[in-house]
């Protein structure tokens, strides 16, 4: 077990989870679903929110009874030996170049409302987006989890007032997207999309050691996240099922229309500050990795040092490096946002399956339905993303015979040496 010094409580840890998960997608997301399978987006939300409760469930237990920095690699290599652990470790450390520009995009549509950017303008804010981010991590997860606990509240707060002006002026509101005839086929595709809403689920373990009492405290904090956003993320579904197709961000017009203006300052400052958040954490959650594999000798002992916050330093700086470089890549070879999410959360598939079937050695019986409800729900989102798995599956088939050889040639090694 790690030797870090706890300092988040429950609902610090809440707001950590809530803010992870909505994020760079709450203000986003719902209009992108809604783009892909119409009134069935709404559907896709419900679903998909009931579907991921077993799964936080399982990780929640299985990071107050084992919690460790490397969270789901720990978890699998437990059950399953090291060359499985490493390998879930790995490519969830190789995703970072895939998932972190995708947010980044996602951060600066809001900065757009703001400030209209292009370019090499646009490049360079988001390379200093990641400067603060460097900043936040120096200080420790715990400085972050206090902001982010309010930045909470205040989303919230936000989708609250709006729901509650739409409720007041519904006679005025038409239903945009019609409603007549579900098609299943572009429902699952959205139901791929959202899922992007609950990456975050298996990060808050890689954080369980930063909790006070993560045994007591991770289960809680986790579920209250979640549900929490479920529940955000439906009602912007609803909102947005009202207000016409626009070019820029729905979020915004919808809030120009219930409230009568200030859509782009609020919803721009809110949707940089939840899109920080969440590769924020990302963030320390990776530095918590390769700090993990430095000490276990899986990376070089160069990333083992930590400052007096307990913070992985190299790790961390190495992290964003990487992220900076990709940003810049991602500009020149102009990917799309869509291909980047789709191909981040075919990884985030594999690493739930994992987890899911670790879950079923390491827990006690009881936690079975919840676990094989949590296999169901990494099925469907593997059928929903289709052929954006491919990414994922080449990384598993890639890592896991070099890491078998490593493991081979290193115990062979040790033979060899005792023989002589």
């Amino acid at each position: 077990m790690n030797p870090i010094q706890g300092t988040i409580g429950r609902w610090q840890g809440a707001g950590l989870m809530a803010t992870t998960l909505l994020g760079t997608g709450v203000f986003i997301l719902p209009q992108m679903t809604i783009a892909t399978a119409g009134s069935g987006a709404l559907l896709a939300w419900i679903l998909l929110t009931l579907a991921i409760i077993p799964v936080t469930l399982v990780f929640g237990r299985l990071a107050g009874v084992f919690p460790h920095a490397a969270g789901p690699a720990y978890f699998v290599e437990k059950a399953f030996g090291r060359t499985a652990g490493r390998t879930i470790g790995l490519i969830f450390l190789l995703v970072v170049p895939l998932g972190a520009p995708a947010a980044i995009l996602m951060t600066f549509q809001f900065v757009n409302e703001l400030v209209p950017l292009s370019g090499w303008k646009q490049v360079m804010t988001e390379l200093f987006l990641l400067l603060i981010l460097l900043a936040l991590n120096l200080k420790g997860i715990q400085v972050s989890a206090k902001l982010q606990f309010g930045l909470t509240l205040a989303i919230v707060a936000v989708v609250v007032v709006m729901f509650g002006a739409g409720g007041a002026h519904l006679s005025d509101l038409e239903l945009v997207t019609s409603v007549s005839g579900t098609n299943v086929t572009l429902m699952m595709a959205a139901a791929g999309i959202a899922f992007w809403s609950f990456l975050g689920v298996e990060a808050m373990t890689h954080l369980a050691n930063d909790f006070k009492d993560p045994k007591k405290d991770m289960l809680p904090a986790m579920m209250l996240g979640t549900v929490l956003v479920g529940l955000v993320y439906v009602a912007c579904t609803v909102l947005l099922l009202f207000v016409p197709p626009t070019d820029g961000l729905a979020m915004v017009a919808a809030f120009d229309r219930l409230l009568g203006g200030y859509g782009a300052q609020i919803i721009g400052v809110l949707g940089i500050a939840g899109g920080l958040s969440t590769v924020n954490v990302y963030t320390a959650s990776v530095a918590r990795l390769i700090w993990s594999f430095s000490r276990e000798g899986v990376l070089p002992r160069y990333f083992d040092q930590r400052n007096e916050h307990q913070v992985p330093v190299r790790a961390l700086v190495s992290v964003l490096s990487v992220m900076a470089c990709v940003i810049v890549l991602t500009y020149l070879s102009g990917q799309e946002l869509e291909h980047l999410i789709a191909w981040t959360n075919g990884v985030f598939v594999i690493i739930y399956f994992a987890s899911m079937m670790a879950a079923a050695k390491l827990l006690s019986k009881r936690y079975l339905p919840l676990v094989v409800c949590g296999v169901l729900f990494c099925a469907m989102m593997a059928i929903a993303l289709g052929a954006s798995m491919l990414y994922a599956l080449s990384l598993v088939v890639i890592l896991a015979p070099l890491l078998w050889w490593q493991k081979t040639h290193h115990t062979r090694k040790q033979v060899s040496l005792i023989n002589t």
